[in-house]
């Protein structure tokens, strides 16, 4: 079974900025990717939300959705738009972005939870178009901390009320730890899982740790 349309939307996508079809999956790949920041919607959901079943239930359904949806792809041959050569034969990295946001939004703190999700969902991708552009292999490095930072302490004032300046220092230990883990290669574990689960462990374990800190 294919799961799209043979590369239509992408070519149609790289056209309109002036390439073709490369460019396109790249660029539809990054939208897709910057639309997990929407999984914060999960942390303002009113209890009861969903009436029938917990918002826990409802989580879990989602993920177990895109795990079944991975078997399937191994064992039943679907093509996806997204899938690159590399995770043909491996789990792919919609999956692990699944695993890692739902983790994320059961085990973190709100706001630690809403920094490493938007974090994640907007910096990881800006990590590899900046990564093409710069002079040097580490001259992304520090952009996407400096822009991950701003994400963070957004999402701590928001989300959590924080203010002062155990904004500024979480801000800026999740940025450094999350732009770190991006930049290895973890072999068959995507980078989306390394970097929004490790930053969040950290700032989990300190708030556990001093929990009047923040």
């Amino acid at each position: 079974m294919r799961l799209h349309r043979g590369g239509r939307t992408r070519t149609w996508l790289g056209a309109r900025f002036g390439g073709g079809y490369e460019l396109g999956d790249r660029l539809y790949r990054r939208l897709l990717h910057c639309l997990g920041a929407l999984a914060v919607l999960y942390l303002i959901l009113p209890s009861g939300f969903f009436v029938v079943v917990p918002t826990e239930v409802v989580l879990l359904a989602a993920l177990e959705m895109i795990l079944v949806l991975e078997f399937l792809r191994h064992v039943r041959g679907w093509e996806m738009p997204t899938i690159r050569p590399y995770e043909k034969d491996r789990i792919a990295s919609y999956a692990w972005y699944g695993i890692a946001l739902t983790a994320a939004l059961l085990l973190f703190p709100r706001p630690v939870a809403a920094a490493v999700i938007v974090g994640t969902a907007l910096v990881d991708p800006l990590l590899g178009e900046l990564r093409l552009r710069a002079a040097t292999p580490v001259g992304s490095l520090a952009p996407g901390i400096g822009i991950y930072a701003v994400v963070a302490a957004a999402a701590f004032m928001i989300f959590g009320g924080w203010r002062g300046l155990p904004v500024v220092e979480f801000a800026i230990l999740a940025a450094v730890l999350a732009v770190l883990v991006e930049w290895p290669t973890w072999g068959t574990v995507d980078d989306d899982l390394a970097m929004t689960l490790v930053p969040g462990a950290v700032l989990t374990a300190i708030l556990l740790v001093r929990p009047g800190f923040a």
